[in-house]
């Protein structure tokens, strides 16, 4: 069987866009990228149903959302709707209500945007956020770094600059309303969460600049999170620079994989009866700054990007065990940070 993905990618050297990639789960081989769209600087991917893409663009001193519709051969622009300065760093879809949002890194920003009928989008709301933020270097101001749905479809934001896991309602037509604020250790960097998916009320926040995990018990009536446990993602004797990226959880939810960006490893938990973590595997990526990657849809395999040395790894994952074995590397694919699997 084939299976496509699609590497969203910085353009800063060779790269030209956004490259899709197959894979034959029945030899266990990634193809060669092959560029799908011409864009500058598509770092964040989201896929829709309607199989439309919507991604973080660049166009000169501007960044914003554009939006793509997959079913034409060249893939074709529906539009795109841009502001001043930086792009977003993530993009979600929200199919429920047909929004998009998007997060923005340097301006801390969640921007909402409505899908309209024929895939294009249109801006619906935006906030910003302001207040305290952490004692590192990177925490000059609020850095929102993640927005996507909680189980119970609110949408949950995580703020690396403020330390900080936030929750919004959102209205029918694309409106956010605060609902609660929770804050990680000072310095914690949050940038991604997952939900359990089979015990929703649990949630994993990964802290980039800490290098740690937070296990998280989410209160749905109210909207607001508890501290459960920490744990770090490399070994207590691991001194030089690291960033964590992405995480993801299997749909079983008894396994979450998270990336290293310095010790270059997904590091591999296993979830225990209370939803507690604990480390079994830490796994070399066979390259430089690990910042995503995705399973397959089966959950056999994980693809994973490595920006720096513009390579791809593919990884075979054992369902009962939950570790990784390396089967391939050395997949040419040019400043590759963002890994979608093709719906």
């Amino acid at each position: 069987m084939l299976e496509n993905f699609l590497i969203g990618t910085y353009t800063r050297k060779s790269s030209q866009g956004i490259y899709t990639i197959e894979l034959d789960t029945n030899t266990n081989q990634l193809s060669e990228a092959s560029l799908l769209v011409n864009a500058q600087n598509p770092t964040y991917l989201g896929i829709s149903a309607a199989n439309n893409l919507y991604s973080v663009v660049k166009d000169g001193s501007q960044g914003g959302i554009g939006a793509y519709n997959l079913d034409t051969t060249p893939v074709t622009m529906l539009n795109s709707v841009l502001g001043a300065g930086s792009p977003p760093a993530y993009v979600a879809i929200d199919e429920q209500r047909q929004l998009v949002f998007s997060g923005n890194y340097h301006q801390g920003t969640i921007t909402v945007f409505k899908i309209n009928d024929d895939g294009s989008i249109t801006q619906t709301d935006q906030v910003t956020h302001q207040g305290l933020t952490g004692p590192a270097k990177e925490q000059d101001a609020p850095h929102v770094h993640y927005c996507d749905l909680t189980p119970d479809n609110r949408l949950v934001v995580c703020d690396l600059g403020m330390d900080l896991v936030a929750v919004y309602d959102i209205s029918a037509d694309g409106k956010l309303t605060a609902v609660s604020q929770y804050h990680n250790e000072p310095g914690f960097g949050s940038r991604h969460i997952k939900f359990n998916p089979v015990n929703p009320n649990t949630a994993y926040v990964l802290g980039e600049l800490s290098s740690k995990l937070e296990v998280l018990k989410y209160n749905q009536s109210l909207g607001e999170f508890t501290h459960q446990q920490t744990i770090s993602t490399i070994p207590t004797d691991w001194t030089a620079h690291n960033g964590a990226a992405a995480i993801h959880i299997s749909a079983d939810g008894k396994y979450i994989y998270t990336s290293n960006r310095g010790q270059d490893t997904i590091a591999v938990f296993k979830v225990l009866s209370d939803q507690s973590v604990e480390l079994i595997q830490s796994i070399s990526t066979e390259g430089s700054f690990p910042r995503d990657f995705s399973f397959d849809r089966l959950e056999k395999f994980i693809v994973c990007a490595n920006q720096e040395t513009d390579n791809l790894t593919l990884f075979e994952r054992n369902s009962v065990t939950g570790r990784l074995t390396l089967l391939q590397k050395d997949v040419r694919c040019p400043e590759g940070v963002c890994v979608k699997i093709k719906p």
